[in-house]
Formats: structure tokens, C-alpha cells, sequence
């Protein structure tokens, strides 16, 4: 597969004006509402805006929710923090669109926990730096090895600062590759107390809806590098005509995106996924892509290869970049990994692939859900996502308080 394959993998955030038309990108919300002002407060939560600062000089927009809705907010600090990360398109948004008995940072504050969202760089409300502009070229020279190194180990440096307790960590998609990745070079791991892993990515070498086959024969990777396009966001690209044109290739069916590249989801909410579209996609670089597609040809999860022997040597000391080996990953690390069978992107092969790195793990130290009927959507916006997948993380973070 190219890149394109995990372009269209993620078409599915930005079909709204194509397949959806009472979800046009021009509702979008209003930026200066906040996360927190549109999406917590209104339902009688506590909620602060804050900024981290990665080392890089990338600002993220960081939302913590301290309490519940019953109070008890004079004891914040002993309440045990858990950090929220979300996938790739998309921002800390997408976990708040169900209602407050739906959704997971709400459910978390509810049973005690002190909760983080986190916001990667590019996304709406993390496009600042101390120094570069996002109309540069240079503001966007990063993939998810940056996420892993500077992103996700400021916010929880953040936290873990903060609170001064160790964190639970839960991850969706991209969320679970940084953090995969990051744990298997031992970073972070005397920071947690264990971490929850939604729709696990790791090896990506059978997603195989027809859609992400017939986009593979169109080489639009090949298109963005000629092009030179460093942010990839929907509003530069005509992507929609190009979606009308790849719809319209035989076997291929978009009347449902959802299920064209995401799976079958089960348990969707149409005002959920209403708002989803209003609120999304997010921008996120070009490069980010490029690492994802050479995951899927190589069938190993490795830092960016340049492409040039003369550049890997520079950067890594070899010409090929070196491989993230997740049996790295200490053995006594909790980790709980949810997973679902209609799963189009995390595919039962390649998570059962990731498992097999971890068999060396200690059993006590180690959950594994395999739900039949879900898809990749369903672990963040199932209407019984609580039931089945929520209230399965918290018994387990439990079990390490």
C-alpha cells in the first residue's frame, strides 16, 4: 500500500460535503469556544484551558477535567490523573460528542478521576509555536516519531508534575502507537501506572477494504510529494472531487464512509457522528502520512526513513532507521488493549501481530478485550461503549491505584 491507502483510510473525517450534506464544513464551531466552553462546562463540569509546551517550542492546548459532577473538587491532588490521547485527524473533541453518561472523560471524572485531554500539534486549538508559523513549511517537519518524543512525553511530564502521582494513560489509534513506541525505548514507563490502549496501532499490513485497494492503484502519495505539501488538511487539497471519482470505480461503496474504511461500526449515534463531522477533521503533516505508509510496506514499525542513505546516517548513525522493537516494552508495565473484530484499520492479524510482542509480558500485567462487533469508531463514540469498553478500563486502572 502508499500512501495513499492511509490517506483514504482517514477520508472518512472530511466526507461531510460529499456523502453527508447536513454536515458541511462551514458549521464548523467557533474556535474560540474552547473544548472545554462547548463540550464540558455546559454540562456542569469543572474544566481549565491549559498549555503545554513540548521541547521542540510546539504549544498544545491541554483540557483537564478535576472533578465530577457531584464535587468533592478540595482534594484534586489525590485524585489519580489519566491522560487522554486521541488518533490522527481528529482532536481531543472526538471522546467529548456522545452524551456525559456516554462519553469517556466525562465517565472517568465521574468515578473519581482527575482528567487530561490531550491535543497534538497542528490540531485547532495546538497550532502554536514559540517561534514557527503553520503557514511554513517548517512548522510541519514531524511525524508520529515527534509525537511520541516531545508530545506525549510534555503532556505527561506536564501531569506528572502537576499532580505528583503516577498517570494512567489511555490511547486511541495514533494514540496507541506513540505510546507503544515511546514505552518500548523505556521513556515514560516510571511515570505510569499503566496504560489503556483503544484500537491498537502498531503493524498495519492488512487493512484491506476495496476502498484502500483501489486508492493504493492511484498513487496519491506520489501527487503530494510532487506537490510539495507539507500541512495536509482537507481545505487544500480538492479531495472531495477526488473522493466523487474514486467512489465512482467498480466494487467500490462510499454511501457509507464509516464502514468503507473504518469497518462495520456497531453503535453509532447519528448526532454523534453529525457532530463529529461539524467538528473535524484536523490538520496534520504530510510527513505524519508518509511514516504511517511505510509502516504498511515495510511491515515493521520504524522511525522515518528519509529515503537517502546520506540523510539516515546523519540522523541515525545508519542508513536505515532503527526499529521500534515493542518486546522492548517492560514486562511489568500494566497494559489493558481493547480490540474489535470489524475492525478495518486495526485489523485482527496485525493487533494479534502486536500481541505476539508482547507475550513475554507478565501475565498478571496484561488485559486483553476482543469484541466481536466493533469497529474502529465504536471504541470513542459506541453508544455502549460504557457497558463494554469504559467500564473495563476503569476495573483494570483500579487494580493499580
Amino acid at each position: 500500500m502508499s500512501l495513499l491507502a492511509i490517506t483514504l483510510w482517514l477520508l472518512f473525517f472530511f466526507s461531510s460535503s460529499v456523502l453527508h450534506s447536513g454536515a458541511q464544513s462551514s458549521s464548523r464551531g467557533s474556535l474560540g469556544d474552547g473544548i472545554c466552553a462547548s463540550s464540558v462546562v455546559v454540562h456542569g463540569y469543572k474544566c481549565q484551558e491549559l498549555q503545554v509546551t513540548t521541547a521542540d517550542g510546539y504549544i498544545l492546548s491541554v483540557q483537564r477535567i478535576p472533578e465530577g459532577r457531584s464535587g468533592n473538587g478540595n482534594n484534586n491532588n489525590k485524585k489519580q490523573p489519566v491522560i487522554i490521547q486521541h488518533g490522527i485527524l481528529v482532536d481531543g473533541m472526538t471522546w467529548l460528542l456522545n452524551g456525559p453518561e456516554q462519553n469517556l472523560p466525562l465517565i472517568l471524572a465521574d468515578n473519581g478521576f482527575d482528567v487530561w485531554i490531550s491535543n497534538t500539534r497542528g490540531t485547532r486549538f495546538s497550532r502554536r509555536h514559540i517561534s514557527l508559523d503553520p503557514s511554513t513549511p517548517a512548522y510541519w517537519n514531524w511525524s508520529w516519531d515527534e509525537l511520541g518524543s516531545y508530545d506525549l512525553r510534555a503532556v505527561v511530564e506536564y501531569v506528572s508534575n502537576h499532580t505528583g502521582q503516577k498517570i494512567h494513560y489511555i490511547g486511541h489509534s495514533q494514540g496507541t502507537l506513540i505510546a507503544l513506541t515511546s514505552f518500548s525505548e523505556g521513556k515514560l514507563v516510571n511515570k505510569l501506572k499503566s496504560a489503556a490502549l483503544l484500537s491498537p496501532i502498531a503493524y498495519l499490513s492488512h487493512m484491506t477494504t476495496e476502498l484502500l485497494n483501489v486508492a493504493d492503484r492511484l498513487f496519491l502519495d506520489q501527487l503530494i510529494k510532487t506537490l510539495g505539501i507539507a500541512e495536509f488538511s482537507t481545505r487544500g487539497i480538492p479531495f472531495q472531487s477526488f473522493l466523487k471519482q474514486l467512489c465512482a470505480q467498480p466494487g467500490v461503496d462510499c454511501s457509507d464512509l464509516f464502514t468503507a474504511i473504518t469497518g462495520n461500526n456497531c453503535c453509532l449515534n447519528s448526532s454523534a457522528v453529525s457532530l463529529f463531522l461539524k467538528n473535524e477533521p484536523q490538520s496534520t503533516s504530510t510527513k505524519n502520512l508518509i511514516h504511517f505508509a511505510q509502516i504498511v510496506r515495510s511491515g515493521v514499525v520504524a522511525k522515518f526513513n528519509y529515503g537517502r542513505r546520506d540523510q539516515n546516517i546523519r540522523i541515525y548513525g545508519k542508513t536505515s532507521p532503527p526499529i521500534y522493537n515493542l518486546s522492548n516494552i517492560p514486562h511489568d508495565l500494566p497494559l489493558f488493549l481493547s480490540y474489535g473484530g470489524r475492525d478495518a484499520l486495526s485489523d485482527v492479524v496485525d493487533v494479534k501481530t502486536l500481541l505476539d510482542s508482547l507475550k513475554s509480558h507478565d501475565v498478571n500485567k496484561l488485559s486483553v478485550q476482543f469484541i466481536k462487533d466493533y469497529a474502529h469508531v465504536d471504541f470513542i463514540m459506541g453508544v455502549n461503549a460504557k457497558d463494554i469498553v469504559y467500564n473495563a478500563v476503569i476495573s483494570f486502572f483500579n487494580r493499580f491505584n
